[in-house]
């Protein structure tokens, strides 16, 4: 997910992007202990898209994010 595609996302879509990738993340780590996991990448990404999301989200909240 890129960055231009999150900031045009409403604060309910991002709200429910990030529900959905914490269960997302909690799936593949789960994967990952019981040796089910086929691309370990996935969980880096997953995790950094957290954080952009994250990020975008408290930009907000303190009126410092650019609108793309």
């Amino acid at each position: 997910m890129k960055t231009k595609e999150i900031r045009q996302m409403s604060d309910a879509e991002l709200q429910n992007s990030l529900k959905d990738l914490k269960v997302e993340l909690f799936n593949l780590r789960f994967q990952l202990a019981t040796g089910q996991l086929d691309n370990p990448m996935r969980i880096g990404g997953v995790r950094k898209d957290i954080a952009r999301i994250k990020t975008i989200v408290r930009e907000r909240e303190l009126n410092i994010g650019k609108e793309a």
